[in-house]
């Protein structure tokens, strides 16, 4: 259970909101040090006071990070190592998206999205191994925040070049889940893909056409982050002998994307 997390450190990338902010308050609440990075800091500074007003048993530690700039990925780590020596638990969360369609976006949009989608959270995962192959940790986990995106097409343009960069994150899921299956570790990565949650991110998506994410979560009854943090909560709670490769979690009125 997640009794054997307690006082351990994790790193949620993307913690600022949304589904990183209801994972960093959820690991703080069971007993966890909990490095929350994001490039906007102040929120998360917020969302620790709450922690530390509700009287949660772990902490949460804001760090500012963009993780689309390798130097500032391994600041960061050497930063967790010196301070608090090092991670057992990574979040890969950080994640965005821009209405950028294959026939006509902008290039310097799409490599935004690798940058951070699949660049950032392949740096923040080699690290992570990293940090618990030195210390001989051997019960680590790392959790790649996916989407239903990940595992199939939708008929939806602005969304084609973010859902290529989510196949990766299945792909590499997978990737690594062999990689350390081969190097004998106990280790295990884990891949959780929501459908359609109730967070800014479609909002920011939709920027320029507010109504179209209004409708899409009148549409149906809504996944909310903390779904998503209970998931996560259900995958590392686990027994050491199980592996979830790839949890998928939606709505139970979605049948499409």
């Amino acid at each position: 259970m997640m009794d054997r997390w307690r006082g351990r450190v994790a790193l949620v990338t993307g913690a600022s909101v949304g589904i990183g902010a209801a994972i960093a308050k959820s690991l703080s609440q069971h007993g966890m040090k909990v490095i929350g990075c994001a490039r906007n800091v102040e929120q998360i500074e917020n969302l620790a006071s709450e922690c530390v007003r509700n009287g949660f048993s772990g902490t949460l530690v804001p760090y500012k990070c963009d993780l689309s700039v390798e130097e500032e990925i391994l600041s960061m780590f050497a930063w967790i190592k010196d301070q608090h020596h090092g991670v057992e638990v990574c979040i890969n969360n950080a994640g965005l998206a821009f209405p950028e369609p294959l026939l006509h976006g902008k290039t310097s949009y799409w490599r935004t999205m690798l940058d951070v989608n699949v660049i950032g959270l392949s740096v923040c995962a080699r690290e992570a191994y990293q940090s618990m192959k030195e210390r001989n940790v051997d019960d680590g986990h790392i959790i790649n925040i996916n989407s239903m995106c990940g595992h199939r097409v939708m008929n939806h343009a602005d969304a084609h070049f973010y859902t290529a960069t989510k196949y990766a994150v299945t792909a590499l899921t997978e990737g690594l889940r062999q990689e350390l299956r081969e190097t004998k570790s106990h280790i295990r990565a884990t891949s959780i893909s929501p459908g359609l949650v109730e967070t800014t991110f479609t909002t920011r998506f939709y920027s320029d056409k507010p109504e179209i994410a209004a409708a899409a979560y009148r549409s149906i009854k809504c996944l909310q982050a903390e779904d998503i943090a209970n998931a996560l909560v259900y995958v590392l709670s686990g027994p050491s002998h199980v592996q979830i490769g790839d949890l998928q979690v939606m709505p139970l009125e979605q049948m499409y994307l």
